[in-house]
């Protein structure tokens, strides 16, 4: 078995991507959805997450993705942003995300039944998000989707609603998540937007002409599940690439996903410090021209 590659207290997030064209960030960033064991799944104890989170800036990571509905059993994700890193360090992003979803428990619901896409919604998960984060304005909102495979509701109406709390004050950028390729097409119609947020990972890879298309217009593709999710990802030759490198598979993939495109921004969860830190690190690991080939 591989040892993981281990980061060093440096700025290892030497990659950077300007997101929205003004914050700048690393390209290695930490989701923090799996601190809450939301939606599923265990979760750390609160003395861990929050150990995880300040290690997180520790190393650099300026780039955290959370939601007021990742919450679980009377934990949130975002209480544990505040109590670890409030007052805020300068230059930390914080991007939020509001939605299909109104609560966490809400993802239960049938797709009819979510009515977090409408305006009275959207502006309570924003102010949500902005109370639980301690902050007059997010850095970013994501307007997250139903599930594709439902498909039927326009995100028009929901991105007007953002796009005025936007004008509001209330939010600095915007970016859309769980879109088709037309649905973002549809969405720069309306409103700015900084970032698309989609799966996307070494098995699966539908997205490849969209992240294509956010690259040519400087707009930023941050893929969710980066090594698989509740199902770890797998492809072949993997295993020996990571053996060559000395790297967990994980790592590589992660690497892998930043020689994809230089848009591609990574917000890997964990709850996990040693973790955290093997996925840090994995931005200090160089694939091959000939790893890249035997990924594709």
């Amino acid at each position: 078995m591989c040892t993981p590659r281990r980061t060093r207290v440096i700025d290892v997030t030497t990659q950077r991507w300007s997101l929205g064209g003004d914050l700048d960030v690393a390209r290695i960033g930490y989701g923090a959805m799996k601190l809450t064991g939301w939606p599923r799944g265990e979760r750390p104890d609160r003395d861990t997450a929050l150990a995880v989170l300040r290690r997180a800036v520790e190393l650099g990571v300026n780039h955290i993705d959370t939601s007021h509905y990742y919450a679980r059993d009377g934990v949130a994700a975002n209480e544990l942003i505040r109590e670890a890193l409030h007052p805020y360090p300068d230059g930390l992003v914080i991007a939020t995300k509001v939605g299909a979803l109104v609560e966490g428990s809400d993802i239960a619901l049938p797709d009819a039944a979510k009515t977090g896409l409408t305006p009275d919604n959207l502006r309570r998960g924003v102010e949500a998000n902005l109370l639980s984060l301690g902050v007059d304005r997010l850095d970013l909102v994501n307007l997250r989707m139903g599930d594709l495979e439902q498909g039927g509701t326009s995100l028009t109406g929901p991105l007007e609603t953002l796009l005025a709390l936007r004008e509001e004050g209330l939010i600095r950028h915007l970016g859309v998540s769980n879109v088709t390729a037309e649905e973002f097409a549809q969405a720069r119609e309306v409103a700015p937007i900084a970032c698309v947020q989609n799966l996307y990972n070494l098995a699966r890879r539908d997205d490849d002409p969209l992240i294509d298309t956010c690259a040519e217009a400087g707009i930023a593709y941050v893929p969710f599940f980066p090594v698989g999710g509740f199902q770890p990802v797998t492809a072949e030759h993997l295993d020996g690439i990571a053996a060559r490198h000395h790297a967990s598979v994980p790592q590589v993939a992660l690497a892998w996903l930043l020689a994809r495109s230089p848009n591609i921004l990574l917000i890997p969860g964990t709850g996990s410090v040693a973790h955290l830190e093997e996925n840090v690190a994995a931005g200090e690991l160089t694939l091959s021209a000939e790893d890249i080939a035997a990924l594709s």
